[in-house]
C-alpha cells in the first residue's frame, strides 16, 4: 500500500495516548499505553512492516472517502461512498474512564451501513515496539489476542465476527457484509496483569460508551468562552490541544508523532512526543484566553514541578518526558524506512541537552499571566522563580542554540535575548504585583542592559530590520513576537520596518510566499541540516498577530492580517488539523498535528477578533 498524505489523517485520543486514522480506514499510528511508549501500529513510518489496523470496503475501486468529526467532539467519522452503498466508520477512544471500567485503554471502531449492502474487510496486524518485537496471535470466540513481551492486546467484536488468524504475519483478518441499518463494533483493548479493563460486551454497551464519550467532549468544550468570528476553528484547535495533553501530569506534547519529515526527501525528522517548556508556557496563555483555566492550572503545576528539578547549574532543560523524565536520549531506528523513505526514524530528542535561553521568558510570561487571570502563585513557587530570574541575569550574555534548535552551533540569537528581557520584566511585574521579595536593583539594571543590547546589536541598519543573530543580516520569523510580548510598540518604526522586510518574498530577502511564512531563509542561513523545509504554520499566525497589533493605528495592516489569517485557515486538512509546516503544493509536512500551530491559531483569532471589534 502507498503512503497516505499526512493531511489525510484524523486524530483520536484519550489524554494518555492518541492514534492517527487515515481516510482509508487504517489506524497507521498508535503508541500504548502513553504518547511516548513504543508503537503498536506504525505503518506511518514503514508501510510494509510498521503494523496497522484497517477496516474498509472490500472494493478497491470506485470508493469515495470523506472524513469529519462528530460535531464538537474528538470522535472521528470516515465515510465510504460506493455506487451500491454507503458505510460509516466511527473511531474514538473513550475518555475519563477509570481503570477497570469498560472503555479503559481502548480504541473503539464502529462500522455502520447507511445504504445498500457493502462487503467489508478487517485487518489487524500490530507490530510491537516499533516493529522490533515478535508476537503471537490466538483466535478467540469474539476476535483475537496478540501477545508480545510486556504487552498484550485483545481485539473483540460485537456481534461476533469470524476472524482468521495468521501466525506467520501475526495478524487477524475478517471479511463481513453489512446491509443498511446493520452495524458491527470492534474494540482493541490493552490487557495487563495490573488492570485488565472491562470488555465491551455488546453493541448496546458500546453505544452507551459512545454516548458517554460524546457527552464528555460536549461538557468540556462548553467551558470555551470564545464566541468570535472563527468559533468553529478555535474550538477545533482547543479540542486538538486537549488530545495532546497528558492527563496524569498535565504535560503538553509537541505532537503525537515522531519523524514525519519536514521535506521529502529529507533528514529533518524529529521526535515530538515530549513536553517542551516553551509549548507548555504558550499553552497556558492560549487556554486562559478561551476560558480553560482548569487545564492551564494543570500545566502550571507541571511547570512548577520542573522548576523544583533544576540542573546542577541552576538552569532548566528545554524538554522533559511526560512524567518529568530528564533523559530523552536520541537514537535512530534503522530498521524502519521512514515515511515515504525519509530516514532516519528517531526516538528521543537530543535537543533536551541544548541551551535555549528563550524558555525562561516564556515560562515567566506564562506564570505572570496565570497569576493574573488564573490563581495566585505560592511563595514556594516564587522562591524558585526568583532564583531563575537571577540565573537569567547571570547567563543572558551567553550564546545558545535558539528556539529553532538548529545544529549549526550557538549564536547570540535575537529572539533568545528578547525572551531573557521578558523573563526579567515579568519577574519584576510579578514581584510588584504580589509584593514579593526580589533583588529589584539588579533586575532593573539587567532588564535595561538586555534591552539596549538587543537594540544596538540585533538591529541591522543595512536590512532595516531586526535580524536573526548578532552580526547577521538575515531575518528570523521569531522576532515577530516582539510586539506580542510588549518589547516593542507594534507601530514603532523599527517594528514596522521589520514587518515590511518579513513580508517580502524570499527572493527579495523576505520570508513570505503566497501568504505563508518561513522561519528563516535557508538560502541565507544554513542551519546544520541537509535539505529544504516548508513554511512554518505558527510563524504565519505570529505574523497575523503582529499585523493585527500594528493595525490598531493602520487599517491597511489590519486588513492584511485578516486576509492572511483567513487564507491560512484554508491550509488545514479537511478536519481542521495542522502539521508543523506547509509544503510548496499545500501539503502537510512535519509532525502532525502540532500543538504550537493550534496554540498560535487560537491566539491570533482572539486578538484579531478583539481588534476588529474595536475598529
Amino acid at each position: 500500500m502507498a503512503y497516505l498524505p499526512i493531511e489525510d489523517y484524523g486524530l483520536i485520543g484519550n489524554t494518555h495516548t492518541a492514534a492517527l486514522v487515515g481516510v482509508d480506514g487504517s489506524v497507521d499510528w498508535l503508541c500504548l499505553p502513553h504518547f511516548d511508549s513504543p508503537s503498536v501500529f506504525a505503518a506511518l513510518l514503514d508501510d510494509r512492516k510498521g503494523g496497522r489496523f484497517r477496516i474498509a470496503p472490500v472494493a478497491a475501486e470506485g470508493v469515495a472517502r470523506k472524513q469529519l468529526y462528530w460535531p464538537d467532539t474528538n470522535c472521528l467519522i470516515t465515510r465510504f461512498l460506493l455506487s451500491d452503498g454507503v458505510v460509516e466508520l466511527i473511531d474514538y477512544m473513550p475518555v475519563g474512564v477509570e481503570p477497570g471500567a469498560p472503555g479503559f485503554r481502548q480504541v473503539a471502531r464502529r462500522v455502520e451501513a447507511v445504504r445498500g449492502s457493502v462487503p467489508m474487510r478487517l485487518e489487524c496486524a500490530p507490530a510491537f515496539n516499533y516493529a522490533r518485537d515478535r508476537h503471537t496471535v490466538e483466535r478467540t470466540e469474539t476476535g483475537a489476542v496478540f501477545a508480545a513481551p510486556g504487552i498484550t492486546l485483545e481485539l473483540s467484536s460485537a456481534p461476533a465476527v469470524a476472524m482468521e488468524v495468521r501466525g506467520d504475519r501475526g495478524s487477524a483478518q475478517a471479511v463481513f457484509t453489512l446491509r443498511a441499518g446493520e452495524r458491527a463494533t470492534f474494540v482493541l483493548r490493552m490487557l495487563d496483569d495490573k488492570d485488565r479493563g472491562a470488555r465491551v460486551q455488546s453493541g448496546d454497551t458500546e453505544q452507551e460508551l459512545f454516548g458517554t464519550t460524546v457527552n464528555y467532549w460536549h461538557r468540556w468544550l462548553g467551558r470555551c468562552t470564545y464566541k468570535g468570528r472563527w468559533r468553529e476553528r478555535v474550538r477545533r484547535s482547543a479540542l486538538t490541544l486537549k488530545l495532546l495533553s497528558f492527563g496524569p501530569t498535565g504535560a503538553l506534547i509537541a505532537a503525537p508523532t515522531t519523524s514525519l519529515p519536514e521535506a521529502i526527501p529529507g533528514e529533518r525528522n524529529w521526535d515530538y512526543r515530549y513536553a517542551w517548556l516553551r509549548d507548555s508556557a504558550f499553552m497556558i496563555y492560549g487556554l486562559l484566553r478561551v476560558g480553560f483555566t482548569e487545564e492551564a492550572g494543570a500545566f502550571m503545576k507541571w511547570l512548577e514541578q520542573r522548576c523544583h528539578e533544576r540542573k546542577g547549574d541552576g538552569g532548566l532543560q528545554v524538554a522533559y518526558g511526560l512524567h518529568g523524565e530528564h533523559d530523552l536520549a536520541e537514537h535512530a531506528l534503522d530498521h524502519l524506512e521512514g515515511y515515504r523513505g525519509c530516514r532516519p526514524v528517531r526516538v528521543g530528542n537530543a535537543a533536551f541537552r541544548q541551551l535555549q535561553l528563550d524558555v525562561y521568558g516564556e515560562l515567566m510570561d506564562a506564570v505572570y499571566l496565570y497569576n493574573k487571570h488564573g490563581s495566585p502563585v505560592s511563595y514556594e513557587f516564587w522562591a524558585e522563580l526568583r532564583q531563575l530570574v537571577d540565573w537569567v541575569c547571570d547567563h543572558w550574555r551567553q550564546t545558545d542554540e535558539g528556539i529553532w534548535e538548529t545544529r549549526a552551533g550557538p549564536q547570540h540569537f535575537v529572539y533568545s535575548k528578547l525572551m531573557c528581557w521578558v523573563a526579567v520584566d515579568r519577574g519584576l511585574r510579578l514581584a510588584d504585583k504580589r509584593s514579593f521579595p526580589a533583588d529589584r536593583p539588579k533586575w532593573y539594571r539587567c532588564r535595561d542592559e538586555i534591552y539596549m543590547d538587543v537594540m544596538n546589536n540585533g538591529w541591522s541598519p543595512q536590512r532595516s530590520a531586526f535580524v536573526q543573530y548578532y552580526g547577521s543580516r538575515h531575518l528570523d520569523a521569531a522576532n515577530l513576537i516582539m510586539p506580542l510580548v510588549f518589547f516593542m510598540a507594534p507601530d514603532d518604526p523599527r517594528m514596522l520596518k521589520t514587518l515590511d522586510a518579513t513580508c517580502r518574498r524570499p527572493e527579495e530577502g523576505g520570508l513570505v510566499t503566497d501568504g505563508l511564512v518561513r522561519r528563516y531563509n535557508l538560502d541565507e542561513y544554513r542551519d546544520g541540516l541537509a535539505g529544504e523545509e516548508g513554511t512554518f504554520n505558527m510563524c504565519t499566525f505570529w505574523l497575523v498577530e503582529a499585523l493585527t497589533r500594528a493595525g490598531r493605528t493602520d487599517p491597511r495592516r489590519l486588513a492584511q492580517g485578516r486576509l492572511m489569517f483567513e487564507k491560512m485557515l484554508t491550509f488545514s486538512n479537511p478536519v481542521g488539523l495542522y502539521a508543523e509546516q506547509t509544503g510548496p503544493r499545500g501539503e502537510a509536512l512535519g509532525n502532525f498535528p502540532q500543538a504550537f500551530t493550534h496554540l498560535s491559531l487560537i491566539s491570533a483569532a482572539f486578538n484579531l477578533d478583539r481588534t476588529l471589534d474595536e475598529a
